[in-house]
């Protein structure tokens, strides 16, 4: 399976890339096809009255055949970038990553809950999601899994090397940006789709909540 590193850069808030549809490739059996996708937006009102708005931008997919050949190996590169704004300064966390399911419709819309929640899945029952870093997943029919998108080393309070799934920020706004971050699928014979999500924690001085934004589901074969 091809696998690429993950990519990830942090920014401020920027204009969203114009993206077209269209194929990559010398072949027409093995070509990439570029998805553009249309990000979302969803606004809370938090108890204290702060207004958090999270955006997701300039969200594409390029689904690739498999190196395997094979129709249970899947692969895309998948790249966007999450904004968040406050209507008053606060401390927040955004974790960006991806719902990732086989032979499961993750299209249940507008849900908000924590990182550890599960998705709202319409066919197959529900799926138990546990989260990771690294987009390498092995899934059978109606399981669904997630993953982050971001795996910043930082060292712990003893030094130690750790890893962050998160973009701290401070103030009134706050946003990630990753590009070409590798979605690779074994295991799955049936359809596969996926979804991007960014989850925001934010922290004012009365209140801590939790938005989650969900984006467009998409096919990855």
């Amino acid at each position: 399976m091809n696998i690429r590193k993950t990519v990830a850069r942090l920014a401020g808030v920027g204009a969203t890339a114009a993206v077209a549809l269209g194929l990559f490739s010398t072949g027409a059996a093995n070509a990439d096809t570029f998805v553009p996708l249309p990000g979302g937006e969803i606004t809370k009102t938090l108890s204290d009255g702060t207004v958090v708005t999270v955006r997701l931008v300039g969200e594409s997919a390029l689904i690739s055949p498999s190196m395997g050949s094979t129709p249970l190996h899947r692969n895309a590169w998948v790249s966007g970038s999450a904004q968040v704004e406050l209507s008053g300064a606060s401390t927040g966390k955004i974790y960006p990553g991806y719902v990732v399911g086989c032979q499961v419709n993750i299209g249940g819309g507008g849900v908000e809950g924590g990182i550890e929640g599960s998705v709202p899945l319409e066919e197959g029952g529900s799926a138990s999601l546990g989260a990771s870093t690294g987009g390498s997943l092995s899934l059978g029919p109606g399981q669904a899994a997630r993953f982050y998108v971001l795996d910043i080393e930082k060292p712990d309070d003893y030094g130690n090397e750790d890893h962050s799934t998160n973009n701290k920020f401070k103030g009134t706004s706050g946003s990630v940006t990753w590009a070409d971050t590798t979605i690779g699928l074994g295991g799955c014979a049936g359809y596969a789709q996926a979804r991007a999500f960014v989850t925001v924690k934010v922290e004012t001085d009365n209140v801590m909540s939790t938005v989650t934004l969900w984006g467009q589901p998409f096919s990855l074969g």
